[in-house]
């Protein structure tokens, strides 16, 4: 028996899942299904999104551009740190999930729903991200996994029930990729994906040229910084949505951001994903242009070494935790001081830093110069050298006795 339920909000993105789980709730629940669906830059058609949820049974659907409230409390905290798990993701669509339940929360809140449903498998990331994210804002609040529920036990079941329910859906059999995609990235797994020998479709790609076809000349570009945060791009101070959409077209035309990855899940299983982050990438290598003759160098191998943590609790569903409060306070004050300009060199594909400069900067050249200098008196390097070499002249004393 279903749990007794009077009102859902439904995290409705209108593709495969979302669509058949809508007309699944109607039936399975006999409840009042609001459809909520989040304007992230994933491109869709919001409009026809609306118009497909109200003919598929919604009572009701709340559409919220959420780009820059996105980027701004989302993306760019996580750069700050640069956040990157398993070395190579960006955590495009770990970091979209907390933002797209906090306002699920909000939503069920002001319509008094007393449920809220996702479409995340029972294999995947996501339902954690999704729940974990619920219960930090409202643990009283139901939640429906159907994935976790229902007899549908593949994409085909769902193409199938699709069918006898008469729901149009974006994938065919021959093409049953699954996507997800924002102004941070765009992302490809399932059918042939799964596959983890198998070259991805050329013609799969969506945001970025392949590199071999770009340009033959290269491109530069010049981001500011200021306390870590991207605030202009070649001295256009943008907001941070726009900056990123500028980042994206520019690294997109470039063939920049591409990743092909196996990576593992929370839940134990690996997964072969398949990524487009053109801005993410490039914002990425710059932040990281700028930290270096910005920051301390025991501030920047302190924070270093919490970056793997950090990018753990993003991409296993903890952004709301207690911890992660503590670490996001943490990456954010080591960025006080890096304030700068970072220049870029942008080539088929290849993403390589090519200038930074700062009024903040520790690097100095009448100290770093090999050539002749009145500031630093070598000789001092003795007694540095005599003091850190001291254990180890102990511990082979030691070696001698024995």
């Amino acid at each position: 028996m279903a749990e007794q339920v009077k009102k859902v909000v439904l995290a409705y993105s209108g593709g495969l899942d979302t669509s058949i789980i809508l007309k699944w709730l109607l039936e399975e629940y006999k409840c009042e299904v609001i459809a909520f669906a989040a304007e992230l830059g994933q491109g869709d058609d919001l409009e026809t999104v609306r118009q497909k949820a109200l003919d598929t049974g919604a009572s009701k659907v709340i559409i919220e551009d959420l780009r820059e409230e996105f980027v701004r409390d989302y993306v760019f905290p996580a750069f700050r740190a640069n956040a990157v798990y398993e070395g190579h993701y960006l955590l495009g669509t770990s970091l979209a999930r907390p933002l797209i339940a906090k306002r699920q929360v909000a939503v069920a809140a002001a319509e008094s729903a007393d449920a809220v449903s996702h479409g995340a498998t029972g294999k995947g990331n996501d339902q954690v991200r999704f729940e974990l994210s619920y219960t930090a804002l409202n643990p009283d609040l139901k939640i429906i996994a159907p994935w976790r529920q229902w007899q549908l036990k593949s994409r085909q079941d769902l193409l199938q029930f699709a069918e006898t329910h008469g729901i149009p859906v974006p994938v065919t059999p021959e093409k049953p990729y699954s996507m997800d995609g924002n102004l941070l990235h765009l992302s490809y797994e399932g059918g042939v994906l799964e596959d983890p020998w198998r070259e991805p479709d050329p013609e799969m790609f969506m945001t970025t040229v392949a590199p071999e076809d770009a340009p033959d000349k290269a491109a530069y570009v010049e981001i500011d910084f200021e306390q870590g945060n991207p605030v202009a791009v070649d001295g256009d101070r943008l907001g941070c949505a726009e900056l990123l959409a500028r980042l994206n077209e520019l690294g997109g035309a470039n063939g920049i951001g591409r990743v092909d990855l196996v990576e593992n899940r929370f839940v134990g299983i690996k997964s072969r994903g398949v990524y487009e982050t053109p801005g993410g990438t490039i914002l990425r290598m710059a932040h990281q242009a700028v930290e270096s003759i910005t920051m301390d160098r025991e501030v920047l191998h302190l924070r270093d070494g919490l970056i793997p943590r950090y990018a753990s609790l993003i991409y296993n569903g903890f952004w709301f935790s207690p911890e992660m409060k503590l670490l996001q306070e943490t990456m954010d004050a080591a960025q006080e001081n890096v304030w700068g300009r970072a220049r870029l060199k942008l080539y088929k594909g290849s993403c390589q830093v090519v200038g930074r400069k700062s009024t903040r900067s520790l690097y100095q050249p009448e100290y770093a110069t090999f050539e002749e200098d009145r500031v630093f008196d070598q000789s001092d390097a003795d007694g540095f050298i005599k003091l850190l070499g001291l254990r180890l002249r102990l511990q082979a004393s030691v070696g001698k006795k024995e």
